[in-house]
């Protein structure tokens, strides 16, 4: 029997369509594709804007763009999609209109599951434009208690129960993007797993998103000195796994604490915005950490990454980076899962669409499909 090297999940962003808040903080019509395709260049060489081939500057609510997502990254050996799902507390939701859609029409056929984004939204996400220059809090992230995760977890059991619902130990899958954030956090997953069991379920295989370096602190230069403890702190919270982010970590190690402490003072107490640049194969040299070899901790792939288009000249952004190079580092990533069982050989592509932050595997006009055809090529390889 041919063992499987790898379980690829990808990070879907479900915000290409307009919305009401969109509409009313950032104007008429606002998605996404507002600010990236109107992003410049800030040096030479500088890539940008970056502008969508095969699929254009799509909208979401047409299953004819989510049916060719989908055939995409079942092409190039992605098992399927985690999209990002808002829950505000209190009921609030946003951005759920393209998974309601998936969901309700049983297309496309291919698997799927839920990532809790429990973070608050702020108009610090894009550049201020000069009719809005107030700092404001468009969701706050609440977490009202017992009635709420109640509330919150039969409007996802739909999901749950659905056959496209990617499980692992015959579990859905649910990752939880701060989960130092949720004030009882081991209360809210015991009831959820009751309620699963109660509700037909064998539970619900919970994943942690982690950062290797903790909340980030530029005087800690150990950097690994506490990731063991900090994630086996959040397993002992009654979670299942790790999502190991260790995009932070790797920025650190590759431009050295001190050139990054005198920049964040100068920004900091002057005022002054940095380009932070990184070489992506540079970067990933600095990627992977010994701790993702064990069973339950997983790993990230990351193509690309250029946030100019969201934070403009204080952007972080990683250069160099090509369809081969980010081969080797699928490679990298697939090193560190090879000895796990099949089922938990799982790791997370950062990501799928995130085009505002210059993180995506669909074709752009300067790669085409060289990004899909690369990860297809190293999953092949025997």
């Amino acid at each position: 029997m041919n063992k499987k090297r790898a379980r690829v999940i990808a990070f879907y962003l479900p915000q290409f369509h307009p919305t009401e808040e969109n509409d009313k903080y950032w104007g008429k019509g606002f998605t996404e594709w507002t600010n990236v395709a109107k992003a410049k260049p800030l040096f030479k060489g500088h890539y940008q804007p970056q502008i969508p081939a095969d699929l254009g500057f799509y909208d979401l609510r047409l299953s004819e763009v989510r049916e060719a997502q989908a055939e995409m990254a079942r092409e190039c050996g992605v098992e399927g999609f985690c999209y990002w799902h808002y829950w505000f507390g209190d009921g609030k939701r946003t951005l759920d209109r393209p998974f309601n859609e998936v969901l309700e029409s049983g297309k496309p056929d291919y698997p799927f599951c839920l990532g809790w984004a429990n973070h608050s939204w702020t108009n610090k996400t894009w550049i201020k434009n000069k009719a809005f220059q107030q700092d404001t809090t468009i969701f706050e992230q609440t977490y009202p208690g017992e009635k709420d995760y109640i509330a919150h977890f039969y409007a996802v059991l739909p999901a749950f129960k659905d056959h496209r619902y990617i499980t692992v130990d015959e579990k859905p899958l649910f990752l939880i993007f701060n989960p130092d954030d949720i004030p009882d956090g081991k209360g809210f997953i015991e009831l959820w797993q009751k309620l699963a069991k109660e509700n037909g379920l064998k539970g619900i295989f919970f994943v942690g998103h982690e950062s290797a370096t903790g909340r980030f602190n530029l005087k800690q230069f150990d950097y690994l000195s506490h990731v063991e403890e900090r994630y086996n702190s959040t397993l002992a919270t009654g979670y299942d796994a790790i999502c190991s982010d260790t995009t932070r970590y790797a920025e650190l190690k590759t431009e050295g604490t001190f050139r990054k402490l005198v920049k964040a003072g100068i920004a900091k107490y002057l005022g002054f915005e940095f380009l932070y640049k990184y070489d992506y194969e540079k970067l990933m040299s600095n990627f992977y950490i010994p701790i993702e070899r064990k069973e339950n901790v997983f790993p990230e792939i990351v193509p690309r990454f250029d946030r100019s288009p969201r934070a403009g000249k204080g952007a972080r952004i990683y250069v160099n980076s090509t369809p081969e190079k980010f081969g080797d580092a699928v490679d990298k990533a697939l090193d560190q899962v090879k000895d796990k069982q099949d089922e938990h050989k799982i790791i997370f592509l950062k990501s799928w669409n995130e085009w505002g932050e210059g993180n995506y595997m669909e074709p752009d006009l300067k790669f085409g499909h060289g990004y899909l055809n690369e990860l297809k090529k190293r999953l092949s390889n025997h």
